[in-house]
């Protein structure tokens, strides 16, 4: 099976799942794996504004990291995920959006320079 994009994490991301314990973050990172290769929406979902989420259910907690797709690059595409987070809610709360929205300007705004 191919493999349809990475996954590049911000350093807020990668102290996100430092800070979870070592089967939460395995689990999450296991279906962060299985969603470059596979299309399920259950495990990477469009949001609104170009923003995705990453899914991932385990011992009745939902975790969420959000990213969004990085196409500059001619043979590669990727996803940049911003933050992670627990989620205690049924919709995915605005400042958690507005903060993957922010992160994402100043990555292209970074980039194009």
């Amino acid at each position: 099976m191919k493999q349809r994009f990475a996954v590049k994490h911000s350093e807020e991301s990668l102290d996100f799942l430092t800070e979870l314990g070592e089967k939460s973050r395995n689990k999450i990172l296991y279906n962060i794996d299985r969603a470059s290769y596979l299309n399920d929406p259950e495990l990477f979902k469009k949001l609104k504004n170009k923003i995705w989420e990453f899914r991932t259910l385990f011992q009745k907690t939902h975790y969420r990291l959000l990213g969004f797709w990085d196409k500059t690059e001619e043979n590669e595409k990727f996803v940049v995920v911003s933050h992670g987070f627990v989620k205690k809610t049924s919709k995915v709360p605005k400042k958690e959006l507005a903060k993957a929205e922010k992160f994402r300007k100043n990555y292209f705004d970074q980039k194009d320079i």
